[in-house]
């Protein structure tokens, strides 16, 4: 019995030069992960970061400049004015790899690098011109090709679709959520930059964001960015039961509580918006049903639009309000504010079309 025991022993000592020269890998683990540790030189580089840079964040976003059509951009092309009704146009339109859209018997036509307003006029000529008559198109931007990255020890890795008002907290729970490996302050936003440049890496607090509310490091998605989640040193292992509830090095320790929080503003602008848009007048303008002038004294459609929450009332002596009072035999209400596209564009097409 202790010869068939000696035995088993010597074998298994023979195996460990063996495991030395092959790796631990072929137990199926590795005694040093590298998937997803973060590198020196990023810890370096993310130590230059400063404390608090000036960039987006959750209660102080931004809108994108103005769009500019890239390959896989999903469009909404339709004919909004025709004499000749039997006028179609594909609805549905994902730009193809070479830059073109399919208007059917039309032909294709490039718009790739291009602002859907200048899309908008390209196709509308092109359609004009083949039907030898004037035609009106209106086209709008579903979905754009905007994407970040979410990396590292999260449930669910991948790249996912930006609409324009994520943040790093939004972009962690679309993907799933950290893991059980994942580490406390190991965690960064990466920015791309150009080749051969400076680069952009923003540490992550998670803890401050998901415990006090900190938006300092909550910060604002653009396209391209890539959140990195990286896994659990052997000394976080090791210290986790007394360090793993101390605050990170990279993040504030000094919170300070608000004594009353009916004092915080809750109701803060999300984005911030451009002060006054002056929108140019429709020609020709549109006048109410018996031919008098809009409200205040305008044509419809002349007015400028002040962005902002409550703007002033126009009043009679009687002190009220002079816009709920019918301007005509028929009662003409002011044209409400028109919707915003993703990049904070107005979109005027459902207004103009209301006002005529």
């Amino acid at each position: 019995m202790c010869k068939t025991i000696n035995r088993i022993g010597l074998s298994v000592l023979s195996l460990f030069p063996i495991l030395a020269s092959a790796g631990c890998s072929v137990l199926g683990f590795s005694a040093y992960p590298i998937a997803h540790v973060m590198t020196e030189d990023t810890k370096e580089i993310l130590d230059q970061t400063t404390r608090c840079p000036d960039v987006p964040r959750e209660l102080a976003k931004q809108v994108r400049p103005m769009h500019t059509l890239a390959p896989g951009d999903e469009l909404l092309v339709e004919v909004l004015e025709a004499d000749d009704l039997s006028i179609q146009l594909p609805a549905d339109q994902r730009i193809m790899a070479d830059g073109t859209i399919d208007l059917g018997r039309y032909g294709r036509v490039v718009v790739s690098s291009m602002t859907i307003e200048q899309a908008e006029s390209t196709v509308q000529e092109i359609v004009s011109k083949a039907e030898r008559d004037s035609v009106r198109v209106n086209i709008r931007l579903i979905q754009p090709i905007h994407r970040y990255y979410v990396i590292g020890e999260v449930n669910s890795p991948g790249a996912y679709s930006l609409t324009g008002h994520e943040t790093v907290l939004d972009a962690l729970m679309e993907a799933g959520g950290l893991t059980a490996r994942a580490s406390a302050c190991d965690l960064l936003l990466a920015r791309p930059t150009s080749p051969c440049s400076c680069r952009v890496t923003l540490p992550v607090c998670y803890r401050s964001i998901t415990q006090l509310g900190d938006s300092t490091t909550n910060y604002h998605l653009k396209p391209g960015d890539r959140i990195f989640v990286s896994r659990q040193s052997f000394c976080e292992e090791m210290f986790a039961y007394v360090k793993g509830s101390q605050t990170c090095e990279r993040c504030c320790k000094k919170q300070v509580a608000c004594r009353d929080a009916s004092l915080i503003e809750s109701d803060a602008l999300d984005f911030v918006m451009p002060g006054v848009v002056e929108i140019p007048p429709v020609d020709p303008p549109s006048y109410g049903i018996d031919g008098s002038a809009g409200i205040d004294g305008a044509p419809v459609g002349t007015e400028s639009y002040q962005l902002q929450d409550n703007p002033p009332q126009p009043q009679q002596a009687d002190g009220r309000d002079r816009r709920l009072q019918p301007s005509s035999a028929e009662d003409l209400t002011a044209p409400k504010n028109p919707p915003r596209n993703f990049d904070g564009e107005l979109n005027f097409g459902e207004l103009l079309d209301g006002d005529e």
